[in-house]
């Protein structure tokens, strides 16, 4: 731009000359009626090309150096060209109306989309994703959590009704056949206990001191002494656990009536259990006891801070982005422009706080401008200017002696035609 513009500058310094040089070379030839024609022109020519020289010289700087009036417009008239150009953007170009007309013919929303479904497989992206989802991870305090997590799981628990989980587990006994199994094994600790050699002498014991501690008058208390006296602790011993073990074994057989009678007892007492308000009640009552006193935190605290390395480790791996994050936001970008409320509200979120954007930062335009073109001196500001614009100011000089040339040799011919 400087290059051309030095060039237009030359090229017009140059008409000039040409135009002083060819008026001093027909001064000799001024009395014939073609040298008075060519000097008529050539005066014209170096006159106008003078005057607008003058006139574009006088736009930037003193014409030669001379600070003749009215002239070095643009340095003694900066405040006001500033003001001016400021005035101008703010109140003609860039009014705040046209701004914002300008913004509701821009589809913001399909624009984005497009951006992110083209940026969101590349390398670059996928990297700050990763970095960004491992500083989230580690920037979660646990110990904030687990105090949340463990109300909300006793919450949770103290309000499961026994209800919802007594019929259940009473269903399952019986299917089962649990109430079976806990009889056979009650049954087999009695009798491997009734088998022991101190279990008889026990029960012997147990036995004579119940016959003797017994009160009795007459004839009967005669027959339990002599009774007593023909028994001892052994025998009387022996007979209990015999009596014990044969009655074990009867109810261990799967076809003793006695055992079948019990178990439907049993069954009968389990199933009435269901439809026992009491139980209920006292079931919720252990539960919220038993939770009160659960302490959870650090259990939870470990298991979160396992978790947390576990995540951190996994989006570590290669897969992670394209196989999990990607698809999932993939899935909801396209939910998302599936559902032409939701893109309606987002454009016109996104036009509203725009819009607010510029009302509230629309002064802001001539301050900016302000502030760069303050910045520049006047040799810097005038250099800008003609760096832009001076190319078309030197063709005005060019034009002018051109002109004033052609318009000369017309007056100076009709003056002689005359």
């Amino acid at each position: 731009m400087v290059n051309r513009k030095n060039k237009t500058r030359h090229l017009a310094t140059i008409f000039l000359a040409v135009m002083g040089i060819g008026f001093l070379a027909t001064i000799p030839i001024e009395d014939s009626i073609l040298g008075m024609i060519l000097q008529g022109g050539f005066e014209a020519g170096l006159v106008g090309g003078l005057a607008d020289w003058f006139a574009v010289t006088a736009l930037f700087r003193h014409p030669l150096g001379i600070p003749i009036p009215h002239t070095a417009l643009l340095p003694k008239n900066r405040n006001r060209i500033i003001a001016g150009i400021i005035s101008m953007l703010e109140n003609d170009w860039l009014t705040k109306e046209s701004i914002r007309n300008k913004i509701d013919t821009i589809n913001f929303s399909e624009k984005i989309f497009d951006i992110i479904d083209s940026e969101l497989p590349t390398p670059a992206v996928e990297k700050n994703f990763i970095i960004i989802s491992k500083h989230l991870i580690k920037k979660v305090d646990i110990k904030k959590f687990a105090p949340l997590l463990e109300e909300e799981l006793k919450t949770r628990i103290k309000n499961i009704d026994s209800k919802d989980f007594l019929p259940l587990i009473i269903d399952q006994l019986t299917n089962r056949k649990y109430d079976e199994k806990v009889l056979d094994y009650l049954l087999n600790e009695v009798d491997e206990w009734a088998s022991k050699e101190s279990t008889k002498y026990k029960l012997g014991g147990l036995a004579v001191d119940a016959v003797e501690n017994i009160k009795a008058d007459g004839f009967m208390q005669f027959a339990l002494k002599s009774f007593s006296n023909l028994v001892n602790e052994e025998k009387l011993g022996n007979i209990i656990q015999s009596l014990i073990i044969k009655g074990v074994a009867s109810y261990q057989d799967p076809l003793n009536q006695n055992r079948q009678t019990l178990l439907i007892y049993i069954d009968t007492k389990l199933q009435s259990l269901k439809n026992d308000q009491n139980v209920y009640d006292e079931l919720n009552k252990f539960k919220a006891h038993l939770v009160d006193k659960w302490e959870l935190q650090e259990q939870i605290t470990d298991l979160l801070t396992q978790i947390q390395q576990r995540v951190d480790h996994f989006i570590d791996t290669p897969h992670f982005y394209n196989d999990y994050l990607l698809p999932i936001i993939k899935n909801g970008l396209d939910s998302l422009k599936s559902d032409p409320e939701k893109v309606f509200a987002i454009e016109a979120w996104i036009k509203n706080h725009i819009s607010s954007f510029v009302d509230k930062n629309h002064s802001k335009i001539g301050i900016l401008v302000k502030e760069n073109l303050e910045k520049l001196d006047d040799k810097t500001l005038i250099d800008m200017v003609e760096t832009n614009v001076g190319k078309d100011l030197q063709w005005i000089r060019v034009n002018g002696a051109v002109c004033g040339f052609l318009i000369g040799l017309v007056l100076v011919g009709i003056k002689a035609l005359l």
